[in-house]
């Protein structure tokens, strides 16, 4: 028993402990409040696992809020994409609940803390508000506005409602101390003047909660027992409180906010608005560019669920900010895909091969496996013919005793086929090489049990056959950003780190079995790598993203 209680992470420490100390396992209620003005991105898969993870470690209820209190920023367009990486991760909430439900609450209550002198109507422009906070060394001063009378902030504060004044000219601040260590305790701002549309409640509201005054109160309408966020909010949990202080009844659970660390990935960024900036600039295709951070980027990439919830379970939780190598990432995404991939023949950089002593016309059909990995994944037929295509890198006229491929005067095994010898070759005016003449040996068919079959050689290639090779726009994706920390720089934008080689796309020549593949099917191209269909992919032409190599070449590059 005490081994699996020195297993928690700190977090579940803090749920045992409050079980220990009178919470029921019934108080307990969980929740993911994301703010829908973006997609969610890697970063989010680390609170999404831990929140509902809690919930099913503890057989508690999670809500999925939405926290919509900026119209200027906030679509539905989100909301959707939020609930559907959600759903994708393989979560289910208890509850769909969205901040803008409780305007009504959350007005009452900012009532009753002017009527008893704990919120006042401010004028002051922003600037100087900003000056009038003082600094953190530094004690602000009081607005003019503080001591107003409660009947004249309640009066203002309901024009304000009305949509009597324009936007910035008027804010509800909470009074609290304007000499406090913290400074987000000098006198918050609790309401401001938006006249926007929102896209739950249209123009009903021409005054928006600010976050702080939102979240905990959410937390507390919905009996939240724990509200879990990462340590930007530290400093905010003083105001949490002090907001709970307020309304809270003694008779109902009142939630607690504690901290973890942000999970930051290495060549790439994790901020919504930088994310936002990369799709406005046209450096991605949108949100889901599968070069993006994004949940739905890296669903359209190839990634599973099983390997984002693995990688965030290796990368656990924990109470400092640290960069996580991408690296990681793609090992859990590999090892998953190994299990569960179909292996298939794709020549992504072709030349010809034609094995001169094979019958012209002929068409033999080769018995492949699917995945070695699972045998009960069956086999399939590939076409052999007398014009085959490989990748060039496999061939040289000429090389050294390490090279185990094909070249003039070597031989090679071809994939679930026969062993072939490179007899000549043909070059261009350039002195490409256009052609490959080869021989093959008819008893060496893999699988036939024949003692040539059973010959050894030290090198097997992927082909196709040119006459049944399906054309393939296949899109090769490298890192967006050449740095591991682009957006870490003080004197650099990290847009100034953006690789110009995050994207190649080339024509790819595949095995006809592919003809019948989806949008989202994954697959092994053997030697070269995983991929998946893209929603572009049609009938008509195929799409195939590269989601991940067989290896990582990305460290070898960066190690030379």
């Amino acid at each position: 028993m005490s081994e699996a209680v020195e297993s928690l992470n700190f977090i579940e420490h803090i749920v045992e402990e409050d079980l220990k100390n009178g919470y029921s396992k019934k108080d307990l209620r969980f929740r993911f409040p994301p703010e829908p003005n973006g997609y969610l991105h890697i970063g989010h898969a680390s609170s999404i696992c831990l929140n509902f993870g809690l919930g099913l470690r503890y057989n508690a209820p999670v809500n999925l809020r939405f926290d919509d209190t900026n119209p200027a920023k906030e679509e539905q367009e989100y909301v959707d994409a939020i609930k559907k990486d959600v759903e994708w991760l393989g979560f289910k909430w208890d509850t769909e609940r969205y901040a803008s439900d409780y305007f009504q609450q959350l007005y009452d209550w900012a009532i009753e803390l002017i009527k008893q002198g704990k919120a006042y109507v401010d004028e002051q422009s922003s600037e100087d508000m900003a000056i009038q906070k003082g600094t953190p060394t530094q004690e602000g001063t009081n607005s003019p506005f503080r001591d107003r009378s409660v009947e004249e902030n309640l009066a203002i504060f309901q024009q304000m409602k009305d949509g009597k004044f324009a936007e910035g000219t008027h804010v509800l601040r909470a009074k609290i101390d304007m000499a406090s260590s913290n400074m987000l305790m000098r006198d918050p701002i609790m309401y401001r003047v938006l006249h926007k549309a929102h896209h739950r409640t249209n123009t009903d509201w021409c005054i928006y909660p600010m976050y702080d005054w939102t979240h905990g109160e959410s937390d507390y309408i919905e009996q939240v027992s724990h509200s879990f966020c990462t340590l930007e909010f530290a400093m905010h949990r003083e105001l949490y409180d002090w907001f709970l202080d307020q309304v809270t009844d003694a008779e109902k659970l009142r939630p607690k906010q504690r901290e973890f660390a942000r999970r930051n990935l290495s060549h790439t960024v994790v901020s919504k608005r930088k994310l936002l900036q990369l799709v406005e600039n046209n450096v991605v295709t949108g949100w889901d560019d599968p070069r993006m951070s994004t949940i739905s980027g890296l669903r359209r990439r190839g990634y599973t669920p099983e390997s984002i919830r693995n990688f965030v379970e290796t990368i656990g939780i924990a109470k400092r900010d640290n960069l996580i190598d991408v690296s990681l990432l793609e090992f859990h995404l590999r090892d998953h895909l190994n299990k569960i991939s179909p292996r298939v023949m794709g020549v992504l950089d072709p030349v010809k091969v034609v094995i001169t002593n094979y019958p012209e016309g002929e068409v033999e059909w080769l018995d492949t496996e699917n995945n070695p990995e699972d045998e009960s994944a069956g086999t399939r037929q590939i076409p052999f013919t007398r014009e085959i295509y490989i990748e060039k890198e496999d061939f040289k006229e000429e090389a050294n005793r390490k090279f185990f491929r094909l070249k003039l005067g070597g031989e090679v095994r071809l994939k679930s086929g026969y062993i072939i010898k490179a007899e000549s070759c043909t070059k261009d005016t350039d002195g490409n090489i256009t052609e490959i003449q080869c021989t093959y040996d008819p008893k060496s068919k893999s699988g036939s049990g024949t003692e040539e079959s059973l010959r050894k050689v030290k090198g097997t290639l992927h082909w196709v056959s040119v006459a049944h090779a399906l054309k393939a726009e296949v899109r090769l994706y490298d890192r967006l950003f050449t740095d591991e920390s682009p957006d870490t720089h003080k004197d650099k934008d990290f847009m100034e780190f953006i690789n110009p080689d995050s994207l190649k796309v080339i024509t790819g020549y595949l095995e006809p079995s592919l003809s019948e593949a989806k949008s989202g099917d994954r697959f092994q191209f053997q030697r070269l790598g995983y991929f998946c269909v893209d929603p572009d992919s049609t009938n008509q032409k195929l799409v195939f993203n590269k989601t991940v190599g067989l290896r990582d070449t990305w460290a070898k590059l960066q190690n030379k």
